[in-house]
């Protein structure tokens, strides 16, 4: 993922909200929302068919996970794909805690991340360069490349819409946010080493590239039901919509791994 707002347990969205989009090149294979049958049937998200992983997924325990890459201007190889993060988490059966500890060993192995995860009534988020582990607070949180609540353009448009809202909002009008192609302002530009013209082109929620772009906008909403509701739109080449699924669930927190 590339940008990532969430309500959680919010007064006016609900226990938890997430509006996101993932970025990523149009020529990555890749499969659309679905439940991950036959070996995670009990999981929903989309998957990478390139190295295996997810980029954001639930399973009908409430464990939740989601990844961003950190912004380097010298980007490192890494041995493994940041995708295995969610789908180790999301369909395993270790604690939170438990899993924390395995980031906090092996997060060398992967190129930089951000990583949110947990159960939905107690999120975490991992940075993977600092090496720093903290619970989610209630509130409004956005977060892209770089660290938690960086007031990024992007970061910024989200967080003051997910603000102004007294109800959970439709998914349609949540995806029109996701689909916002707004560049930042010049003096509103990060720096983070891949230079101005790049710096412009990713600063957009909604990003439309030659060869890289916005993959996918994902509608997650869960009420105090237990009941979820998980929207994807996909995208292809020139910002051309190729896709869309709904998919819901009633989460089952207590249910025996």
């Amino acid at each position: 993922m590339c940008v990532i707002a969430l309500a959680y347990q919010s007064a006016a969205c609900g226990p938890l909200l997430v509006a996101a989009n993932r970025d990523e090149y149009y020529a990555r294979p890749t499969a659309a929302l679905d439940f991950w049958r036959p070996e995670h049937p009990d999981v929903l998200g989309g998957r990478d068919l390139q190295a295996g992983g997810s980029w954001l997924a639930m399973d009908v325990r409430g464990r939740f996970a989601a990844v961003t890459h950190i912004r380097e201007g010298h980007a490192r190889s890494a041995a493994r794909s940041r995708g295995e993060l969610v789908k180790r988490f999301v369909s395993g059966n270790e604690s939170a805690l438990e899993f924390a500890a395995w980031l906090k060993a092996e997060h060398g192995q992967f190129a930089p991340f951000n990583l949110l995860f947990g159960e939905v009534r107690n999120l975490l988020h991992f940075n993977s360069r600092s090496g720093m582990l903290n619970r989610v607070p209630p509130g409004i949180h956005v977060l892209s490349n770089a660290d938690m609540n960086s007031r990024w353009f992007k970061c910024e448009q989200l967080r003051t819409r997910l603000q102004q809202q007294t109800r959970p909002p439709a998914e349609n009008e949540v995806l029109r946010w996701l689909s916002d192609p707004t560049p930042a302002p010049v003096e509103q530009l990060p720096n983070t080493g891949v230079g101005l013209a790049l710096e412009k082109m990713l600063s957009p929620v909604f990003i439309n590239g030659r060869d890289y772009g916005t993959r996918a906008s994902s509608v997650l909403m869960l009420n105090a039901r237990g009941e979820l509701s998980f929207t994807e739109v996909s995208w292809g080449l020139g910002g051309r919509e190729s896709g869309r699924r709904r998919q819901s669930m009633r989460l089952t927190p207590n249910r025996n791994p």
